[in-house]
């Protein structure tokens, strides 16, 4: 699969010490939803307008579908549709108009059978006459995704995009994402909603402190950095776990009603017979158990962490 935005050692510097970016080196596919994870001030936002063209950078390269954005920014900016983080609109204008002219910033001609279908899309269609002042926030982050897609981007950023957005708006504007995506269109998010990008993404990638930390296919991450708990509900409480289950390193929980053992599922041997063994010595048992796998959150977490 081709790379329709590459950045090749891009860095940001404010001032004369402050690195808001360093070497980061990025390549996002043609067509897939690409999810950027990071705590706040990783530069997610920052790395985002530079490749739309709203921030200068200090050193390095970019191309959009083979543009330059430096040397080619018309061609380059007019394949990218961006939903910024903040809400920005021309309160006393109607939908429609607003959108009509996002679209004619762009040279293209009037289409309004496209702009009624992403309208419609996004439950604005009724609205269309309404002036945006009168819109709810919800309504409000719509209308900046339907201004990103009237000019047909092949590339849409959307920052944050269901911040202030009920749940059930939230399902329907992913269920537009995904409808994109099947069209060709290109999804690079930033999100909080940890759990939209695990149930979204193609692939991940995680920025901290202005660095790139990894980029990886959602199911080749999880499956590499994923871990297994096993909690063990005993039969006995526990005051504390037994010297002879220490290599074990068992967690006690629930008031020494459960035991946890977490082990890596990549290992040849997961040590689970072996500890049920040394259970059964130690004259330890338990009415039930059950195992649950990490989150893509609780490996954003962990990957954070190590790296602060």
């Amino acid at each position: 699969m081709s790379p329709i935005i590459s950045v090749s050692g891009l860095t940001k510097t404010y001032g004369s010490d402050f690195h808001a970016l360093r070497t980061i080196n990025l390549e996002i596919n043609r067509g897939e939803i690409f999810a950027l994870l990071g705590p706040n001030g990783a530069g997610k936002t920052t790395l985002i307008g530079i490749i739309c063209g709203i921030v200068n950078p200090s050193q390095g390269k970019i191309t959009v579908g083979g543009h330059d954005i430096i040397r080619d920014y018309r061609a380059a900016r007019s394949l990218i549709g961006l939903v910024p983080q903040e809400l920005a609109t021309d309160s006393f204008e109607t939908v429609w108009a607003t959108v009509s002219f996002s679209r004619g910033l762009f040279g293209k001609k009037a289409d309004p059978a496209h702009l009624e279908k992403v309208l419609k899309d996004l439950s604005l269609w009724d609205k269309k006459d309404s002036k945006i002042l009168t819109l709810s926030g919800g309504m409000k982050r719509r209308v900046m995704i339907a201004k990103a897609l009237a000019h047909e981007p092949s590339v849409l950023f959307l920052d944050e995009p269901t911040a202030g957005v009920d749940v059930e708006l939230r399902k329907d504007m992913w269920e537009m994402v995904r409808a994109l995506r099947a069209s060709g269109v290109t999804i690079v998010l930033t999100t909080h909603y940890i759990e939209e990008a695990e149930e979204m993404a193609d692939r991940i990638g995680v920025i901290n402190k202005g660095e790139i930390v990894l980029v990886e296919q959602k199911a080749e991450l999880m499956r590499k950095l994923g871990r297994k708990q096993m909690t063990l509900h005993l039969k006995t409480k526990l005051d504390m776990i037994p010297a002879a289950l220490a290599a074990h390193n068992l967690t006690l929980a629930d008031q020494g009603r459960e035991l946890i053992y977490t082990y890596d599922t990549q290992s040849g041997r997961t040590g689970i017979t072996a500890l049920l063994d040394d259970l059964g010595a130690a004259g330890i048992s338990f009415n039930d158990l059950h195992t649950t796998q990490s989150s893509l959150e609780d490996i954003f977490v962990d990957l954070v962490r190590q790296r602060s």
